[in-house]
């Protein structure tokens, strides 16, 4: 069950085109694999009230594994969408293969991206090693996430407006000061017509801000992996 749950949240397993028989494949192949390394299991009826409450710790804690890295990719979405609207491309749509919502075409590229930077730096090997590590550090048991811990999760949560700030903040600023110099053009000479240009001045250069600024956006997201994986580690007690 942690890990069957963890499969469910984690990024790039949790996605619509993974089949859910993928997943539980990929779990029970895992846990036969763990089965002899684990610590003596206590005598417990499944079916009575602790049995249940076991199971419910299992459950809590593989999705709060893999929970907490989608709210890394959800920073990556909020940080896309703002730099859209920044520039104009709020209406160009697209379906995100992680959450399957209509999101703008430029946060399904810095999806695109981070996804292959997460992949690339085995991020999803780095989590399932976490996870069976903690079953020597939280054994199957009744005793799992206390509540000092969600709510550290809850504050933590935090990061995907901070996070998604600090990654679309160089574009956004840029975007709004050409947006302000426009304005005092248009105010000091409004013969000129400056807004029948400023839309297309303004998509060209907040695609190069993209462009430019991709790798910037990219060491941040590295980052961010570093601090989620640091705070998974703080909940698994590692």
């Amino acid at each position: 069950m942690r890990v069957s749950a963890m499969f469910v949240s984690v990024p790039l397993f949790s996605i619509r085109s993974v089949p859910a028989r993928v997943r539980l494949i990929l779990s029970v192949a895992i846990t036969l694999v763990v089965m002899p390394l684990l610590p003596p299991l206590p005598a417990v009826d499944m079916f009575s009230y602790t049995g249940f409450m076991m199971a419910l710790t299992q459950v809590v804690i593989g999705l709060t594994s893999g929970f907490i890295l989608q709210l890394v990719f959800a920073s990556v979405v909020f940080a896309g969408q703002g730099i859209a609207l920044s520039m104009g491309l709020g209406f160009s749509m697209m379906v995100d293969p992680q959450s399957g919502e209509q999101v703008p075409v430029v946060a399904q590229i810095y999806t695109v991206t981070t996804t292959l930077i997460f992949i690339s730096l085995d991020g999803h090997l780095l989590l399932i090693q976490m996870l069976l590590d903690s079953f020597k550090t939280l054994p199957i048991g009744i005793d799992g996430i206390d509540k000092a811990n969600i709510w550290s999760i809850l504050l933590w949560s935090s990061q995907i407006f901070a996070g998604g700030l600090l990654l679309a903040m160089p574009v956004i600023a840029s975007l709004l000061l050409v947006n302000v110099i426009f304005g005092v053009a248009a105010r000091a000479a409004p013969q000129l017509q400056i807004f029948s240009v400023g839309f297309p001045v303004t998509l060209m250069l907040g695609l190069l801000l993209v462009w430019k600024t991709l790798p910037d956006v990219l060491d941040q997201f590295s980052g961010m992996l570093t601090d989620a994986y640091g705070f998974i580690g703080q909940l698994l007690r590692l």
